[in-house]
């Protein structure tokens, strides 16, 4: 529609002359979007983008649709008929326009009161049973032939195989069950065109079943949950359809294509990750679909030699008919390679790379998104941990600090701190966060706690928690977004929304629920711990319907059931704790927190516990009193609600004691 009509003169001036002209970035501003997408739903009976919406002044809808064509086509009339016919309401039928959209605001709160989560009251407990059902149903819906869930467009799957990753560190009659859905999906993910097969990095779904034809956008929200997932996959021990082996190959490539496609401010200022790349590269001032990685036979030849270029055309499905468009086909295996032709890859893949280094390639999409860079530090401090590759950590650390110093805005003149949403060029700019954003921070903070033992990373955590806690808990019900906006408040009815669903990425309720979890295993606060437990009471009814949009509270559900493990390693630094750390890293126990002695006290201000100039910075309470060994060598405390063992102080020991608290969180334990 950009090119079709907001392009075209007859139709901009029409629009410009009656009509008060906005066009929303959805990325910036999903509130915004959620709300009108469910306003459009409600009076088309169909979503989708693009997306047109007709408002009053005050931000009611009272007409709306998706694509509207230049020109009128059987059942649908043209753009510019739909400006004139809304026009000609609002001038002649405005009572009966303004009563009908504040009578859909009505609706709207009232289906927003229905999915309320309150945050008070002892929670329920979580049901084994139904994590055991989640993957039952989950198995009906898999496509045996394709892998992944359901028909095309096929999207990752990427919360419901974090659950189904969970679900298989735990010995129960669904375990074996659980993991062979995620090794089949991850397998036929790694090896489908959904996957760059010479840079890394996923692009954000396939229009087929099999994985063959992706849209070729890359999001980062997607590739930080796959690098986690991946990375969580290569933890779990046995010969499964995907070797783990394969899979830190493909964790290390997602991680090096962020690294290297969408961060932002180079080396010497390094910044935080953009959040996107365009399916469309222009060619000659065409706009292609996926130019960028489309090859020919007669292209591959010119590149490699007409051996190798003939072999790897045949083994990456490169026939002389494209299988995108007359550029060609993506690079893609659909299977497991053999060794000869792994080795052949393996050495012509620098010259493929090389070849479409100098083709045009996509946009990229600047902005910082604070949640989006808040998966991405989980997915690489995770990653750099188990792939055993620091570089990794330290660019997790780096995006911290990003987040820190531009988009973390501290009390000033009795003004209320705030977690900005998006930044550009190094400003941020636009609206506060929303509930997904200080969850998914959160989330990625206390993984690089985990991770590197850095108290500031815990302190910063533990602020989002809490700003969340009094930013988004309205009325003692949770809210994804409150107070940014006027107008969207008032076509929800004047009342606060919250959506449990997951997306492409985990709902901000789910996220939340995750993060409440963890903070309150390193804390020991039955307050937090009884609000993730009250956003979890949602799922009984998702799990049993629709598990694939309650993936991450199925993931968060399992941790719980799991404790989740609370592993605290004493002692000084050294070689011994450096393995004892590690071996708890690269453990698979659901949703395990993990907190390590690190050196003296560190210094912390009173805004937010980060470094500058202030009082003595306590112990995370996890830590407090965990003592090293008699002989003064490091120890691992592992515990439950505060609860510890007798401490362990070899790996040997740590990875038994793991294995009988795994064994007792399952169905019939004791735990």
């Amino acid at each position: 529609m950009a090119h079709e009509s907001f392009e075209d003169q007859e139709t901009a001036d029409y629009l410009n002359a009656n009509f008060v002209a906005i066009k929303v970035d959805r990325e910036e501003r999903p509130d915004v979007d959620a709300i009108y997408m469910a306003a459009t739903q409600a009076i088309s009976g169909e979503g989708g983008w693009p997306m047109s919406v007709f408002l009053t002044p005050e931000g009611l809808a009272f007409h709306a649709g998706t694509y509207f064509p230049p020109k009128p086509q059987p059942g649908r009339p043209s753009f510019l008929q739909v400006l004139e016919a809304v026009r000609e309401a609002w001038l002649e039928r405005r009572d009966a326009v303004e009563q009908n959209a504040r009578g859909l605001a009505a609706g709207m709160a009232e289906a927003q009161l229905s999915t309320a989560v309150s945050v008070d009251g002892p929670p329920p407990a979580v049901d084994r049973k139904l994590l055991s059902e989640a993957v039952r149903l989950l198995a009906r819906s898999e496509d045996p032939d394709g892998g992944g869930f359901g028909n095309a467009p096929k999207f990752p799957p990427s919360a419901v195989l974090e659950f189904l990753v969970r679900h298989a560190a735990v010995p129960s009659e669904t375990s074996d069950a659980a993991r062979d859905l995620a090794g089949r999906t991850l397998a036929a993910m790694a090896r489908s065109a959904l996957c760059d097969q010479l840079d890394g990095g996923f692009a954000r779904y396939s229009v087929t079943a099999d994985w063959s034809v992706p849209h070729f956008e890359k999001m980062l929200y997607d590739n930080a949950q796959l690098l986690r997932v991946y990375t969580h996959w290569a933890r779990l021990e046995g010969d499964w359809v995907l070797p783990a082996a394969e899979a830190a190959a493909v964790a290390s490539r997602v991680a090096d294509w962020m690294l290297d496609s969408l961060g932002v401010g180079g080396s010497a200022a390094p910044g935080g990750l953009a959040s996107s790349l365009d399916a469309d590269t222009v060619v000659d001032g065409v706009h292609h679909e996926g130019a960028s990685y489309l090859w020919t036979p007669e292209g591959l030849e010119e590149a490699l030699g007409p051996g190798d270029g003939a072999a790897v055309a045949q083994f990456m499905n490169v026939g002389q008919r494209g299988t995108v468009s007359t550029l060609g086909s993506p690079l893609h295996p659909g299977r497991h390679l053999s060794g000869s032709e792994s080795r052949l890859w393996n050495r012509v893949r620098p010259a493929l790379q090389a070849a479409r280094s100098v083709r045009p390639q996509p946009d990229r999409d600047d902005k910082v998104v604070a949640g989006w860079n808040g998966l991405a530090i989980a997915g690489l401090a995770e990653a750099g941990a188990v792939l055993d590759r620091p570089e990794l950590v330290a660019a997790a650390g780096n995006i911290a600090d990003y987040l820190v110093r531009v988009h973390w805005r501290p009390p000033a003149a009795g003004g209320e701190p705030v977690l900005m949403r998006v930044s550009h060029d190094g400003v941020a700019r636009g609206i506060g966060g929303l509930l997904e954003d200080y969850a998914f921070c959160a989330e990625g903070f206390l993984a690089l706690y985990a991770v590197t033992g850095e108290r500031r990373w815990y302190r910063f955590a533990e602020t989002l928690i809490r700003e969340a806690c009094a930013r988004f808990v309205v009325d003692g019900r949770l809210a994804d977004s409150v107070g940014e906006s006027a107008q969207v408040f008032n076509a929800q009815g004047q009342h606060t929304g919250l959506d449990p669903f997951d997306n492409a990425a985990p709902s901000g309720a789910s996220a939340f629920a995750g993060v409440l979890l963890a903070y309150a295993a390193y804390s020991g606060s039955h307050e937090h711990r009884t609000m993730a437990g009250n956003i979890l009471s949602v799922l009984p009814p998702l799990a049993s319907r629709a598990p694939r949009v309650a993936g991450w509270l199925l993931a968060t559900a399992q941790a719980a059931v799991a404790g989740p493990v609370e592993a605290a390693v004493s002692g000084p630094s050294g070689q011994r704790q450096r393995e004892l750390h590690r071996a708890l890293l690269s453990s698979p126990s659901p949703g395990m927190v993990v907190a390590v002695q690190a050196g003296e006290p560190a210094q912390a201000d009173d805004d937010g516990g980060l470094p500058g100039t202030g009082r003595r910075e306590p112990e995370v309470p996890l830590l407090e009193s965990r003592l090293p060994a008699a002989d003064g060598s490091p120890q691992v405390y592992l515990c439950r609600g505060m609860v510890c063992d007798l401490p362990v102080g070899s790996v040997e020991e740590l990875a038994a004691r793991l294995q009988a608290m795994a064994e007792d969180s399952a169905p019939g334990g004791t735990g």
